[in-house]
C-alpha cells in the first residue's frame, strides 16, 4: 500500500483554529477571574507542537536537502519530545488546586488544550509511520510505532511523577538514568507506561483506519 500525506493548508488551518480556540478560552478565563494560574498550558502546548513540526520536517524535506542521517537524528529528537503531546492530559490534576475557581470552565479549558496536544502527537506519529513505511515494511513500521507509544507512556511517567523534562537527558543525564533504573521496581511506572502507551496505540490505529483505510 502506497501511503500519501495531505500537504494542503486545510489541516494546518484547522490546527491553528483549534489552538486559537484554546487561547480564547484562556484569555476569557483571565478576564473573568483575573487569575493567571492556567497560563502554564501555553508552554505545555508549545512543547506538544514540537514533535509535530519535527515530524513534518522529516517527511516533507527531500533527502537532497536533508540526508537520511539528518532525518534519523530528527527522529531521535522527535522521540524525546513526543511524550509532551499526550502529557497535557495529566494537567487535569491541576483542577484540584486552589487556583481552579471555575471548575467546569477549567475542566473544559484543560480538555481543549489536552485535545490539541493529543491530536498533534497522533498526527506526528502518522508522519513517522509514513516515513518508516517508505523505508521498511508497513507491518514492521506499525510495531515500531507500538514500541514508540509505550516509550511515550513511560515518558509521561517521567514527566508527571519524577518531574523530568525532555532536555534533562542533556542537562541531568546521571540523575535521569539513575531514576529510570529505580523506576523498574515501581508499579506506577509500569501502569503509566502500559495505560498511556496502549491508549496512544489504539488512537493511532483508529486514526490510521480513517487516513489510510
Amino acid at each position: 500500500m502506497k501511503l500519501t500525506l495531505d500537504y494542503s493548508g486545510i489541516l494546518h488551518k484547522n490546527i491553528a483554529l483549534m489552538m486559537c480556540f484554546g487561547a480564547l478560552l484562556l484569555i476569557l478565563r483571565f478576564l473573568l477571574t483575573g487569575n493567571l494560574s492556567f497560563f502554564f498550558l501555553v508552554w505545555n502546548l508549545f512543547l506538544a507542537t514540537l514533535p509535530y513540526f519535527i515530524s513534518q520536517t522529516i517527511v516533507r524535506l527531500p533527502e537532497a536537502r536533508l540526508p537520511i542521517s539528518g532525518k534519523l537524528f530528527l527522529c531521535l529528537l522527535w522521540l524525546l519530545f513526543l511524550p509532551n503531546s499526550p502529557y497535557i492530559i495529566t494537567d487535569l490534576i491541576h483542577l484540584h488546586n486552589d487556583g481552579s475557581q471555575q471548575i467546569w470552565f477549567d475542566m473544559f479549558l484543560v480538555f481543549v488544550f489536552a485535545l490539541n496536544g493529543l491530536l498533534l502527537g497522533l498526527l506526528s506519529l502518522h508522519n513517522i509511520y509514513f516515513f518508516l513505511g517508505e523505508k521498511i515494511s508497513l507491518r514492521t513500521s506499525k510495531y515500531i510505532i507500538l514500541l514508540i507509544c509505550l516509550l511515550s507512556g513511560y515518558g509521561i511517567y517521567l514527566g508527571r511523577f519524577l518531574r523530568f523534562n525532555s532536555w534533562d537527558i542533556l542537562t541531568k543525564p546521571l540523575q535521569l538514568f539513575s531514576q529510570m533504573a529505580y523506576s523498574i521496581y515501581e508499579p506506577k511506572a509500569w501502569f503509566m507506561t502500559l495505560a498511556f502507551g496502549t491508549f496512544l496505540w489504539i488512537l493511532f490505529l483508529l486514526l490510521k483506519s480513517v487516513r489510510y483505510p
